[in-house]
């Protein structure tokens, strides 16, 4: 059997069921659920046939003691990164990227992943070292996102932002002295928006890489947001402007 890890919670769950290559193993359903979200888990089960048991909320404590499971969990094949070279297409409008130079926090790279699938991000980019891996923690703050999106783990992220710019991808990183805003940008055609990690911020090879640097303004005492918030920021800015009638860059 394929190794497994364990997921948690129903909006990663029914996701595993419904949008996963892979089914889950198996499901635990606690005893306490019968409500309409386990019996929709019950009946994507019997669907996809997959194996579910009915079991103690209390096994289901112990078997996963750090994760909000809302009374169910899955064992599910753990999920393999996208290939690398599936980035490497020629650019067009509709395909763009986030980027995430080093991002540590499990819960980060879930909400992250969350936000990208939402506003249809073609793939989401992290470094295969300095970087948070896909936990069972990283899957419930996805909350069945980190099923729908592909996640590619590259080996050289400035060379990977390096390859993209020749296939015609514009890069632009966040950082805190740029002297451009968010709102001063087109982040409309093939872009890449570049996130830095908790703290540290961007890389000085990955800022260098940038085709350009922007911040997002504030006005409060406050000199930075969580790495997850402003990335929904900058996503959802760019997902606004895509909406709209194209302009030219600047």
């Amino acid at each position: 059997m394929a190794k497994s890890t364990l997921i948690g919670g129903f909006h990663a769950v029914m996701a595993a069921l419904e949008d996963a290559h892979d089914k889950p193993f198996e499901i635990l359903l606690a005893d306490t659920r019968k409500d309409d979200r386990a019996r929709r888990v019950q009946a994507l089960a019997r669907r996809f046939e997959v194996r579910l048991r009915v079991v103690p909320r209390a096994d289901l404590d112990l078997k996963a003691p750090e994760l909000r499971h809302q009374g169910v969990l899955a064992y599910v094949p753990e999920k393999a990164f996208d290939a690398e070279d599936a980035l490497y297409q020629p650019a067009e409008p509709e395909r763009w990227f986030l980027a995430l130079d080093g991002v540590q926090d499990p819960h980060n790279l879930g909400a992250c992943l969350r936000t990208a699938e939402a506003v249809g991000v073609s793939a989401v980019i992290i470094p295969k070292d300095r970087s948070a891996s896909l936990t069972a923690a990283a899957r419930a703050a996805a909350a069945g996102s980190a099923e729908r999106v592909p996640l590619v783990a590259v080996t050289n992220l400035s060379r990977t932002l390096e390859r993209l710019k020749e296939l015609g991808y514009w890069t632009t990183g966040l950082a805190g002295e740029a002297g451009e805003t968010l709102y001063d940008v087109d982040l409309t055609g093939p872009t890449v928006l570049v996130m830095g990690a908790e703290g540290e911020g961007l890389r000085r090879l990955t800022r260098d890489t940038c085709d350009r640097l922007i911040k997002i303004p504030m006005l409060g005492k406050t000199e930075s947001l969580n790495v997850s918030v402003a990335a929904a920021v900058c996503l959802y800015e760019a997902f606004r402007q895509r909406r709209q009638p194209a302009r030219h860059r600047k």
